[in-house]
């Protein structure tokens, strides 16, 4: 039962989740496009590959597959996700599952002005999006949304560019700067996210695990608390019933005045699945149900409310000749 994790960068913490659960004849192969990506010295081997736009590199993750008995293929950065799905077949064909959704799926969820129009045709609650300043400054009024509001990148991850704007002046400079940009509807309500595993073989929503954000640092959050709300467990149900996901996806949402709205969704194992994993969720032992053909049943809930995460900074630490060793790594290592 070999899994590759591609693009690890930093996330030694998952890594160290996976060996807890998997055996110990099965195998933690990572990739990076760089030798001084702290979590590929957690995995039984690492590769160093070229970036995800290279015109190789689908390749290149085939033959390592080849090469390590790969079962299960997974990535850790948005932009590579909708990569994997749209090669799903060539990787079905290699004996490898895509723990990914489909590609019309992944590229909604990239694209987040698009999933916003998708959330509003099927009635999804959340918060009102524009596509550029002119479409925000011709519907606002209309739409009751006023300052502050809030811009991210459209097709951006890793909160990178995401930040409150309190005046239309800030806001037009801004879109000036970086016409990538969407605005939002501030939502001033709870910030909380759910970690869900879809099923591979049924492709319904079976265990979510849902923490309120304590503090939020770049990239997600880095204190949470758990709780549970049927209500919060029947929309997520809801969702991923209109969408085509296969494994473990990461929700966020806002809470206000009674109602839950969906912020974004990124599918794969989000940055606070250390969380759900350390109060008793293992996803790790769905997948591997999956992989071994077994369905899994819907269960929710079955965790302690009240459980915090309070994430902290840690260090590798490798020897000089670890780095000029390696220096040159490639597929042949």
């Amino acid at each position: 039962m070999n899994f590759l994790f591609c693009s690890v960068g930093r996330r030694v913490e998952l890594i160290k989740d996976f060996r807890k659960t998997l055996s110990p004849t099965d195998r933690i192969i990572a990739t990076d496009i760089s030798i001084l990506a702290p979590a590929i010295y957690y995995a039984d081997k690492y590769y160093i590959v070229p970036p995800i736009s290279s015109p190789d590199y689908i390749q290149v993750l085939l033959e390592i597959c080849r090469k390590e008995s790969i079962r299960a293929v997974t990535t850790l950065i948005d932009p590579e996700i909708s990569i994997l799905s749209s090669n799903r077949d060539i990787f079905f064909n290699a004996g490898v599952e895509v723990l990914a959704p489909t590609q019309k799926t992944a590229q909604l969820c990239f694209d987040k002005y698009q999933m916003y129009l998708f959330l509003k045709e099927h009635n999804i609650p959340t918060a009102i999006t524009y596509h550029s300043y002119l479409d925000f400054e011709a519907h606002h009024e209309k739409d009751n949304v006023d300052f502050p509001v809030f811009i991210k990148p459209r097709t951006g991850s890793g909160s990178v560019g995401a930040r409150k704007i309190y005046s239309d002046v800030e806001l037009r400079r801004a879109c000036l700067e970086d016409t990538s940009l969407i605005i939002q509807q501030f939502m001033d309500g709870i910030d909380l996210d759910a970690d869900v595993y879809v099923d591979t073989i049924s492709h319904q929503a079976v265990s979510a695990f849902s923490k309120k954000k304590l503090e939020t640092k770049i990239g997600g959050a880095s204190k949470t608390i758990s709780f549970k709300d049927p209500k919060l467990f029947d929309l997520i149900c809801r969702i991923t019933n209109i969408l085509a996901f296969s494994g473990p996806i990461d929700m966020d949402f806002f809470y206000k005045d009674g109602v839950y709205y969906l912020s974004e969704i990124n599918p794969r194992f989000g940055g606070a699945y250390l969380h759900a994993y350390g109060a008793g969720i293992d996803f790790i032992k769905l997948i591997i149900n999956n992989l071994n053909g077994i369905q899994n049943q819907l269960v929710f809930g079955n965790y302690d409310e009240g459980v915090a995460m309070l994430m902290y900074d840690s260090v590798v630490i490798c020897k000089p000749n670890e780095i000029e060793a390696n220096e040159n790594s490639n597929i042949d290592q």
